[in-house]
């Protein structure tokens, strides 16, 4: 008998900071919602695969397709130029002439700056 007596009950006092400590941590909240909920932040926030990481990705994808088209458009623009060089003499002429200073043999050229 003197064993239940020597036992300490719970005092108002212990009793007071147990309900304060259950009052912030309401029922619903366990360990197992704590560990998805962290998860998911750091699924979404962090990593590879993060949704800040996904939009940087998408970014930087935009960018190299909008250069891979102004490399094709300068592409097709010197398949072009290449082509009708191959096709028109009159035009290498020219460009030979003007750019390169190229002549004939029995010709000669006269170089002036005046416009």
């Amino acid at each position: 008998m003197e064993e239940n007596k020597t036992k300490k009950k719970d005092t108002p006092e212990k009793k007071g900071k147990r309900n304060i400590l259950t009052r912030w941590i309401p029922r619903w909240l366990s360990l197992p919602l704590i560990i998805i909920v962290a998860f998911l932040i750091i699924m979404v926030f962090y990593g590879d695969n993060s949704y800040l990481k996904s939009k940087e990705y998408s970014k930087k994808i935009d960018e190299l397709q909008k250069e891979i088209k102004a490399n094709r458009d300068s592409a097709a623009y010197y398949q072009r130029k290449s082509h009708e060089l191959a096709t028109d003499r009159e035009t290498l002429e020219k460009i030979a002439r003007e750019q390169y200073g190229m002549k004939r043999e029995n010709e000669d050229v006269y170089i002036t700056d005046i416009p």
